[in-house]
């Protein structure tokens, strides 16, 4: 089950054990290549020599051996050509059974995650959360209710008086009279001055007096 569900440990090790093998077998293919291309090159170096020399049959040998090296070399081609095809086809099936087993990984959580949520436990636990918001808003509703004198308070009569208070203030303002700026001073033109004269009290003033002085004896 453990590796249904989290992969698959010896195949994963099969396939890297086994690309490791195609990539030793590909570098030693590519070894014998070098050498038999160094051997086929040494052999048309052999048949320029025999050809100065004029043998002819020796060269002939040398141009022979050296395409027996060249088929060789062309047999080890396809082979490592093969090599590269399976180790690109092992590479892509690694890669695709990799992600399956990651798919069915998740697939199994997410399978897992819903036993444990059921619809019915989140149907119980929205109605527990409605349930305690009511509560909370009926018990915000009873603390901010007015209680003692200030419950007898009629709020309409509150809303008129303030209108009321509202309006007067506004008739106020309105009754003021509006500033004005101060008048210049009148320019008097220089001159002499004449002195005034002094009244002198009548006979009336002197009645108004005594009489003033009665009362307040």
């Amino acid at each position: 089950m453990f590796n249904r569900l989290f992969g698959k440990p010896k195949q994963e090790a099969n396939a890297l054990t086994t690309l490791d093998k195609l990539n030793e077998t590909l570098e030693m293919l590519e070894k014998k290549e070098k050498v038999l291309l160094k051997k086929a090159a040494a052999e048309v170096e052999k048949a320029k020599e025999f050809t100065r020399a004029k043998n002819k049959r020796a060269a002939i040998q040398c141009l022979k051996r050296k395409k027996l090296y060249e088929q060789q070399i062309e047999q080890l081609g396809n082979f490592q050509l093969r090599i590269h095809d399976q180790m690109i086809l092992l590479e892509g099936a690694k890669a695709t059974t990799e992600t399956v087993d990651a798919l069915r990984t998740g697939a199994a959580a997410m399978k897992a995650m819903q036993k444990a949520t059921n619809i019915d436990d989140v149907d119980k636990t929205m109605d527990e959360i409605n349930e305690q918001t009511e509560n909370m808003k009926q018990i915000q509703e009873a603390l901010s209710t007015p209680i003692g004198a200030a419950a007898d308070f009629d709020e309409d009569e509150l809303e008129a008086e303030l209108e009321e208070l509202e309006g007067a203030e506004l008739e106020e303002q309105l009754l003021q009279p509006a500033t004005t700026a101060p008048a210049a001073p009148v320019q008097v033109p220089a001159g002499p001055q004449r002195n005034r004269p002094i009244p002198r009290p009548t006979a009336e003033d002197d009645e108004l007096a005594a009489l003033q002085a009665e009362m307040a004896l």
